[in-house]
């Protein structure tokens, strides 16, 4: 039975382990697992891996050991409850292995879990799936997330709360953001409500999303390379509630010092050296890193390259130190060597 986009939401939220089998296909391969992840986990619970009670198994291995996927699908473990036998990468030339273990499936047996990339309507694997009395067949499509799956990743995430106002705010940012980002932007929210009992505002879903993370993180790095010292720990404070590590920052601090390294050590100056770095800089960044290059000059930029590697190494070691008062320490010292005349 072929399963409309609606109903498929439901029933990956509450799957039926009576059911034989589900195909999933589509072209964007991140939908596709996202979908499938939720499938199982609902259909064998948080344990079922662990448990025993899920087989993975290769499409192209079928095609060398075909009985593997009715082994798997016969096969009873240790312990109880719903079992998965789940098919990675199928493609049409799957599907004489798969059809023989559909029509030998058995209540009791593992359900039949299959994901596949774009397929033709009149395709062998489709057909089975959308013709079979007993098993369900799912495209995946890039339509942005419906309202319905948007609130089950809030519930999944831990998000019960939530305004009008930042709810049309996620709406958005789900059209923004592939699948994958943006579920991580939930479970961020998750985390960042942990323990606040008031509703999701707006300034909730900013504080977490990419594009502020990003915005924050351009801030930062200017402010650094601009000698505003006073300026970093707030901006800091902000990036660490948002989920920034120190390793990440220190390596976007070295790649900036890195570009205005390589634009001061141009022989055509700063403003040339800016236009020949690849992957090319955002034009809104372009003139203020022209205006650093230029200010910091070879010397000063090269010792910043140094501290900036000490400080990566020593937040790779296994020191005690606190790691981000240790970055907030690193950037605030560049801050007062970009300073300096």
């Amino acid at each position: 039975m072929k399963l409309a986009p609606r109903d498929a939401a439901r029933y990956f939220a509450k799957p039926d382990p009576t059911r034989a089998g589900v195909l999933i296909f589509g072209q964007d391969a991140m939908r596709v697992a996202l979908k499938r992840q939720e499938l199982i986990a609902n259909l064998i619970g948080p344990g079922g891996e662990e448990e025993m009670r899920l087989s993975r198994l290769q499409a192209g291995d079928l095609r060398k050991d075909p009985a593997m996927l009715s082994v798997a699908v016969k096969s009873q473990g240790f312990f109880p409850g719903p079992r998965v036998a789940f098919v990675e990468d199928a493609t049409e030339t799957s599907a004489p292995v798969i059809t023989a273990a559909l029509t030998d499936w058995q209540e009791g047996d593992a359900q039949i879990v299959v994901t596949a990339g774009n397929l033709k309507p009149r395709g062998a694997l489709r057909k089975l799936f959308e013709s079979h009395s007993n098993a369900f067949a799912v495209g995946i499509y890039d339509d942005p997330p419906t309202r319905d799956e948007i609130e089950a990743d809030l519930k999944r995430a831990g998000v019960k709360d939530i305004s009008p106002e930042a709810m049309t705010d996620l709406t958005g940012l789900s059209r923004e953001l592939d699948p994958g980002d943006f579920r991580q932007t939930m479970e961020k929210l998750g985390l960042y409500k942990l323990g606040d009992p008031s509703p999701v505002i707006p300034d909730d879903v900013l504080a977490v999303s990419p594009t502020s993370t990003e915005a924050g993180l351009d801030d930062l790095l200017h402010a650094t390379a601009e000698g505003r010292s006073g300026e970093i720990g707030p901006v800091l404070a902000r990036l660490q509630a948002q989920g920034a590590d120190p390793v990440g920052l220190c390596i976007a601090a070295t790649r900036h010092f890195r570009a205005l390294h390589a634009a001061s050590a141009d022989p055509g100056g700063p403003g040339q050296g800016i236009n020949r770095l690849r992957p090319p800089v955002h034009f809104k960044s372009r003139d203020r890193m022209v205006r650093q290059a230029q200010h910091w000059g070879l010397s000063r930029l090269e010792q910043a390259l140094e501290i900036l590697v000490d400080t990566d190494l020593t937040l790779r070691s296994t020191q005690k130190a606190p790691v981000m008062a240790l970055m907030e320490r690193t950037l605030i010292r560049l801050a007062m060597l970009g300073g300096r005349r």
